[in-house]
């Protein structure tokens, strides 16, 4: 059965209805300690959430561990959870990601719901039934694939995010644009992005939203992307739900970018997902030009867009062999063999890509010279 993704229009009503289809015997929630404090009160007060026991993890992706995870089965054996007891996911990517893992085997498995906070977890992390962990310094290591019973997207949360937030979400979204068609990934590049994160600055949440200009029409047209983005996602994780053949197309500027990521997180200097994917797309778009015949107006632009709005990725030509050794853990691969998706156009996706060491450094060359 596929998964009950809903563009919310009454958020209380429909999260009433996805418990009630359910009925679980004990009803917990999920945050960490960022969306506990400005997406939580959005929904404290809802009849359905009245009797739900609360969890907090911390923030951020350096929170999604092995420690973090236990310390959720923990709460929810300690509060009584049983096979019949339902967890929602309230937050961004993070908490989807891990709190999806933890319902999927506490017990072996109990009911969840997603309640995306971020645009990232919006258009990506909370769709498609991804779940995990990450594990000795490679991201999303630990995990099973395991679809939440229903996931409401609710883009009033958006409000609560800062610019660079917006901004990871929305390389997602490119993703999504590259690898459909020529209209939609047109659309996300001539959308004003800028409208929004220039005004939010860098500091987000509700407190500071009321004293901003409005900003209803550019959320309202953000809204109607993030909706395109969801079908382009659910169209191939309905063709492909455990990733054999073509939903690899949803791994573009992935597998250069999850290198990025752990290279960060190695370093104790964390980069959001969304900046990593970016900067991976510059990379895995140029193979495509070299070794694909990706046409070269639509890498000029995709990268123009990219360096405007998530400048250059800080790096050293001294981290290259340590990034492809990195590169080399990826799920993708198959028997030794790296794997990358590529494109010849844009909508014409090529998966299970080999490319050389020499072609992933040219590549990196191109990102840190520009």
């Amino acid at each position: 059965m596929a998964q009950d993704v809903i563009i919310s229009k009454n958020l209380q009503a429909e999260l009433s209805d996805a418990i009630g289809r359910i009925s679980p015997d004990r009803l917990f929630v999920l945050t960490d300690t960022t969306t506990l404090s400005l997406c939580w009160p959005v929904v404290q007060d809802f009849a359905c959430l009245r009797e739900a026991r609360m969890i907090t993890i911390g923030a951020t992706d350096e929170a999604k561990t092995l420690e973090s995870l236990a310390d959720v089965w923990t709460a929810l054996g300690e509060g009584g959870a049983t096979r019949h007891s339902m967890l929602i996911n309230l937050g961004g990517g993070m908490i989807t990601d891990l709190g999806g893992f933890a319902a999927s085997t506490f017990k072996r498995g109990i009911a969840f719901v997603n309640v995306p906070t971020t645009l990232l977890a919006m258009v990506d992390a909370s769709v498609g039934g991804k779940t995990g962990i990450n594990f000795r310094g490679l991201k999303n290591e630990i995990g099973v694939f395991n679809e939440a019973e229903t996931v409401v997207l609710d883009t009033h949360f958006l409000r609560t995010l800062d610019s660079h937030n917006i901004l990871s979400g929305y390389a997602e979204m490119l993703k999504h644009g590259l690898i459909s068609n020529r209209q939609h990934w047109t659309e996300l590049l001539r959308f004003d992005i800028s409208a929004i994160c220039s005004q939010i600055g860098t500091v987000g949440g509700p407190d500071c939203v009321e004293d901003q200009p409005d900003r209803s029409e550019h959320y309202t047209s953000l809204a109607h992307l993030v909706a395109e983005s969801v079908a382009v996602k659910e169209r191939i994780v309905a063709e492909d739900p455990h990733e054999q053949g073509i939903r690899k197309a949803l791994n573009l500027g992935h597998t250069i970018g999850h290198a990025f990521e752990s290279l960060a997180l190695v370093n104790n200097r964390p980069i959001l997902h969304g900046y990593a994917v970016a900067w991976g797309m510059v990379c895995e778009l140029y193979l495509s030009v070299k070794l694909m015949g990706f046409p070269k107006d639509a890498f000029y632009k995709t990268v123009g867009f990219i360096g405007d709005n998530y400048g250059r990725m800080p790096l050293d030509c001294r981290d290259y062999d340590r990034l492809f050794e990195l590169m080399t853990h990826d799920k993708k691969n198959v028997a030794g063999r790296m794997n990358f998706t590529l494109l010849a156009d844009i909508g014409d996706i090529r998966i299970n890509q080999q490319v050389t060491k020499d072609d992933i450094f040219e590549a990196l060359d191109y990102l840190r010279e520009g």
